[in-house]
């Protein structure tokens, strides 16, 4: 166990030589000194955002669970509350600065999921989010071939959008709006896109959650879009295999994968994301204020 000082708070750090990924060895120290390093470019897509944790405690070969609640906090961490469901008070961390990333990476959450709103309005989404889900045999080119579609749709009705590689099996497409939207709005926007694209590629997409429609489709979930929902953080690293990343890309980068037929063109480990950010930046920066107004239903 080390003891270190961050922001002015003391946090002990343990079991650093745990071996969180024991494909590539990757530790639980190695996995702490990502998040620190990447920290100056992941807390931004956080701040003031609550989250919930996918914990891995013996790594990501043993028990995992999603974490919705803020347990054991330290009194200087920022917790969100807001009423559930019959009155019941949620509690929602909040990452906030680095001294709390290294707190909740320290409890072995390997992934951070923030809603899509932030504590000063809560459940009032500032972005659309569309989850690419591909059903085998389809996978991450397939997915990159809709994302490009998708792209086409958006800019139509004078919508940018970013994508990211979820870190697992598909891509995520954002839409920021800057500003809170009601969330039943922005879930039926998300809907109609999601039932455009069904109708024009039946072959390759679907729009609704029935299994039996989605072995070598693409399932575009627009139900990520409730308010109730959370979506990987740009950044976050994943409970997988290898440590894969949530990795912001360009739609260039879409196309080469798409023209390469190669999903490796949209896998990242830390050491690559790390690299990419020092050569390009943060690519996912315009999602965090980019004002843009959803169309009326009709001009879609």
């Amino acid at each position: 166990m080390g003891v270190v000082e961050i922001g002015g708070h003391r946090l002990a750090l343990s079991n650093l030589d745990k071996v969180l990924w024991p494909e590539n060895g990757m530790t639980k120290g190695e996995m702490l000194d990502y998040y620190a390093r990447i920290a100056p470019t992941l807390l931004p897509h956080l701040r003031g955002r609550p989250v919930t944790l996918r914990r891995f405690p013996d790594g990501v070969d043993g028990v995992s669970w999603h974490q919705n609640e803020c347990k054991g906090e330290p009194d200087w961490f920022t917790v969100h509350e807001t009423p559930g469901r019959g009155g019941r008070r949620l509690r929602f961390c909040v990452v906030d600065d680095l001294a709390a990333l290294m707190w909740v990476a320290n409890q072995a959450a390997i992934e951070i999921h923030p809603f899509l709103w932030s504590v000063a309005d809560s459940r009032r989404p500032l972005e659309v989010v569309f989850d690419l889900d591909p059903g085998p045999p389809a996978g991450l080119v397939e997915c990159a071939r809709v994302a490009l579609r998708l792209r086409e749709l958006l800019a139509d009705v004078r919508l940018d959008s970013f994508a990211k590689t979820s870190g697992s099996l598909g891509l995520h497409v954002h839409v920021p709006l800057g500003t809170p939207h009601d969330a039943a709005a922005t879930k039926a926007f998300a809907r109609l896109v999601a039932r455009i694209l069904a109708a024009e590629r039946p072959d390759a997409v679907v729009a609704e959650m029935r299994k039996s429609d989605r072995p070598g489709k693409v399932y575009v979930d627009w139900l990520q879009n409730d308010s109730t929902r959370q979506t990987v953080a740009p950044y976050s690293l994943r409970g997988l295999p290898l440590p894969t990343v949530a990795t912001p890309v360009t739609w260039e980068e879409a196309e080469q994968a798409v023209g390469a037929d190669d999903p490796g063109e949209l896998t990242f480990l830390p050491d690559d994301v790390l690299e990419r950010v020092e050569r390009l930046g943060d690519l996912f920066a315009p999602v965090r204020g980019l004002r843009q107004r959803l169309p009326k239903p009709a001009n879609v």
